[in-house]
């Protein structure tokens, strides 16, 4: 049988490779315990889409409060409420006048996101921000294309 000889190249070599285990585990380890305790914020935003059918608030009413959905798929928070306001056109005699055939609905939704990522909160790929236009507010029963983000609040 042969003698295995160890000199201390060897020794250090196989210590390396142990620091190298062990701090690789460590990393792996922290990061799995660190996804779970990402803190939170609550984001309540304001959509107001104007000109639509009257009818349209109580379709809307009825299934709310709704799920938000993003291609397909549920992606976390919900349309919580509605509002329906009048709509008004400028006549050709430069008066505003009320349209009875159309409305303004102002719908309220909820979401919750990562504490870390307030300034580019989204829902599913969309992103929040007042002001935005190429939102679309989208449940399983309600979805609105032409509408804007009118108001923005994060929870302390």
């Amino acid at each position: 049988m042969k003698k295995v000889k160890f000199n201390i190249i060897d020794v250090i070599v196989v210590v390396l490779l142990l620091l190298v285990v062990a701090f690789a585990g460590w990393k792996l380890a922290a990061r799995r315990s660190g996804a779970a305790e990402v803190p939170k914020v609550n984001v309540t935003y304001q959509y107001r889409v104007e000109g639509v059918a009257p009818e349209l608030y109580e379709n809307c009413k009825a299934y709310l409060p709704s799920p938000l959905m993003a291609a397909g798929a549920l992606v976390g928070g919900q349309i919580e409420d509605v509002e329906k306001f009048p709509y008004y056109v400028l006549t050709d005699s430069g008066e505003w006048v009320e349209d009875p055939n159309h409305v303004t609905l102002l719908f309220t939704a909820t979401t919750t996101t990562s504490a870390a990522n307030v300034m580019t909160t989204k829902v599913g790929d969309q992103e929040v921000r007042v002001g935005k236009t190429d939102y679309v507010l989208k449940s399983e029963f309600i979805e609105f294309s032409t509408g804007t983000i009118v108001d923005v609040k994060w929870d302390k």
